[in-house]
């Protein structure tokens, strides 16, 4: 258990590093160019984001040691006080204003943070993932300065649990052909229909939720909202029992006739799909760091063991083809690596450009190679472990089942792949 006096300390050491770096007078005095950064934000230095990492390991190796991985894994129940702590060590908000309690440190920083912790837990890093990029950085991009000061501060600081609600039992690859609708109606909207998959679903207080204002015109009639989950007609139908990610609690979500007043539309009317897809994007870079913590836990259980299991009065790790996979394994681990801070770095670095967008094809790209090496990965490892690998006393099972999500969530391998040939045939249109 952590101590007040240890968190404060940790907190504040991490919010220095934001707050440490000489930043120009005029991002004080405005927003930075790009909409995708925080107020004053200067892309962190390489010795900004050691000391981040190591702050997150030291956290990590506290307050996520296996037994709390495992019994989240085993019991399917997410550690309700970590929002509390995520909250005080400052991870909540990396990627906020400091003006409602964020870090502004962007998104190498957060990737940092996501990897470090999957690698403890990766249903934990999951939830983390669904709060502080699907729902906190959706409002620090959409939300406006009413909105922001409503909302973030809470779920900032772990008082409050956020989530994102996209999608359905019949639009999942297909998410614009969602049937959930909002009715105009005075004052703000009623909501009907359902969600399904949704993380933090059962838990959040607020939920950036995307509806239907006018069904008829498809993509273009799609509309973000901000629910209270306290709301009149909202429920959890039901909480899912899942193969992998136990303890990231996922629910079926079911809106009758739930009003949402005017000012929670988060972004214009009709405009959602934009919302959605440039959110997708960024959130397509920052789970992919998930993936990367996977492969550093994979790695941390095969290395030892094939160092010190023997076999033929030789540790096996001195047999070429178990060399080999320790090989594979740590190529793949560093090339996924390489490939997500890199686009990670990209979108940082241009920061003020007004113009900045993220990199549709990387952002895709970096989540499916990442997440396709992690499960090979994890099989890798359970298979260098052979019989121990094998049983649920090591979590090198739990890494397999929790890898696989990443190949599903935030859009299939298959979507990956579509959407990267469709930016290339945009591309070469008219050409």
């Amino acid at each position: 258990m952590s101590t007040p006096h240890v968190s404060r300390v940790l907190t504040n050491t991490i919010r220095q590093i934001g707050r440490s770096r000489p930043r120009p007078l005029q991002l004080h005095l405005k927003r930075a160019a790009s909409t995708k950064h925080p107020t004053g934000f200067v892309p962190p230095t390489t010795e900004d984001l050691t000391e981040l990492r190591e702050r997150v390991q030291e956290f990590t190796k506290r307050e996520i040691p296996e037994d709390v991985a495992a019994r989240t894994d085993s019991e399917n129940e997410f550690p309700a006080d970590m929002w509390r702590k995520f909250g005080e060590a400052g991870f909540l908000g990396i990627t906020a204003d400091e003006d409602y309690g964020g870090l502004a440190m962007g998104y190498q920083a957060h990737c940092i943070v996501m990897e470090e912790i999957s690698k403890a837990s990766g249903s934990i890093g999951l939830s983390y993932a669904a709060h502080s990029q699907l729902c906190v950085n959706q409002l620090c991009l959409n939300g406006n300065k009413d909105q922001k000061e409503r909302f973030l501060p809470g779920l900032i600081s772990g008082q409050k649990i956020g989530a994102l609600a996209m999608s359905e039992h019949s639009a999942g690859s297909d998410v614009v052909s969602m049937k959930t609708t909002a009715k105009a109606v005075d004052g703000g909207f009623l909501l009907n229909g359902t969600k399904m998959w949704i993380t933090n679903g059962p838990d959040a207080h607020y939920i950036v939720v995307y509806a239907k204002t006018e069904p008829d015109k498809a993509s273009k009639g799609i509309t973000a909202f901000i629910l209270d989950s306290t709301s009149k007609g909202f429920s959890c139908a039901r909480k899912l029992d899942k193969l992998g990610m136990r303890g990231s609690n996922t629910g079926e979500l079911v809106f009758e006739d739930v009003f949402v007043p005017q000012e929670n539309m988060l972004g214009e009317i009709n405009h959602g799909v934009r919302v959605l897809m440039e959110g997708l994007d960024i959130e397509r870079l920052v789970l992919s760091a998930g993936p990367l913590g996977i492969m550093a836990a994979s790695l941390a259980l095969a290395l030892p063991y094939t160092h010190t299991r023997q076999q033929f009065s030789t540790p096996i790790a001195h047999n070429q083809l178990i060399q080999g996979k320790l090989a594979d394994m740590y190529t793949k681990y560093r090339a996924s690596s390489a490939y997500t801070y890199s686009v990670a770095a990209t979108l940082d670095a241009a920061h003020a450009d007004p113009n900045n967008r993220p990199n549709t094809k990387d952002c895709a790209g970096a989540i499916l190679y990442a997440a396709e090496r992690a499960t090979e990965c994890a099989l890798d490892a359970i298979q260098l472990m052979g019989g121990m690998g094998y049983v649920n006393e090591v979590p090198a099972g739990r890494l397999l089942r929790d890898a696989k999500l990443y190949e599903i969530g935030a859009g299939t391998s298959e979507i990956r792949r579509v959407v990267i040939g469709r930016a290339f045939n945009k591309e070469y249109a008219g050409r």
